[in-house]
């Protein structure tokens, strides 16, 4: 069965996150397709940053950042004071009894635990298990969890089992972060199948709003999810550069720095 790229690349990473490192010759073996068309793959990987070359093949990038296999315990600890003051700014842009999506990202959590501390009445829709959990006690709070198949590994649903519910419903804002954001492929994310429900979010919500930490801006994973031009705002924890912040503008992207 003929792969798509994304799955074949997918496919290269599941594959190097069990072994650490492979060769050329032993991915061919395993994905069945030609050797040239797996170094084409490597070369745009590891310039993407989701792997390092060696000599016949490649080995995880245990810098990457966007290392999808980290379990998501570890990646919520990791920048939790500045995801915490993302979540304080995304928090503006939320008014009373609106009904806003949040994706299952750490930092969709940390917005979800300043909400537990707001006497706010809200719809939360998320894809996140830890983050419906975080809410569930809130009396202020209608929470709808989005079905699907849970991934290993970590607290989110994926697949397409949701959409459904999502067609029914009327969206706000969704907060959403990715693996990567970039001027030119816009908000990308490592897992294909995740990619998709996401894709479903981005288009029921009246409002973007992406929560990316610095390490994640001029970054492209493999699967994008939304265009900038879908982009509303953009949130992060570092300071924008000014040059940035006028392509974001020309965008019609509000840049905010929450540092």
């Amino acid at each position: 069965m003929k792969m798509f790229v994304t799955e074949r690349r997918n496919k290269i990473m599941e594959l190097l996150h069990e072994k650490q490192r492979l060769t050329v010759k032993e991915l061919s073996t395993q994905i069945g397709v030609s050797e040239a068309t797996l170094r084409t793959d490597l070369n745009k990987m590891e310039q993407n940053g989701l792997l390092t070359r060696t000599h016949g093949g490649a080995m995880l990038n245990q810098q990457s950042p966007v290392d999808h296999d980290t379990s998501f315990s570890v990646r919520e600890k990791q920048n939790r004071a500045e995801k915490s003051l993302i979540a304080k700014e995304a928090f503006h842009f939320i008014e009373e009894k609106q009904c806003i999506l949040l994706d299952a990202s750490s930092t969709a959590l940390e917005l979800a635990r300043y909400l537990n501390e707001k006497m706010i009445r809200l719809t939360v829709v998320t894809s996140g298990i830890q983050t419906a959990l975080e809410l569930k006690d809130n009396p202020n709070v209608t929470v709808i969890l989005i079905g699907g198949v849970v991934t290993q590994g970590s607290s989110t649903i994926e697949g397409t089992l949701g959409i459904e519910l999502l067609e029914k419903l009327h969206i706000d804002i969704l907060f959403t972060s990715a693996s990567g954001f970039s001027v030119e492929n816009g908000l990308t994310d490592f897992n294909l199948y995740e990619v998709e429900l996401k894709k479903r979010m981005v288009h029921k919500a009246q409002k973007i709003i992406a929560v990316i930490d610095h390490s994640k801006l001029g970054v492209t994973s493999s699967a994008p999810f939304a265009t900038t031009n879908q982009v509303d705002v953009l949130i992060t924890n570092s300071t924008i550069d000014s040059d940035t912040e006028q392509i974001l503008n020309s965008h019609h992207i509000q840049a905010i720095s929450a540092s």
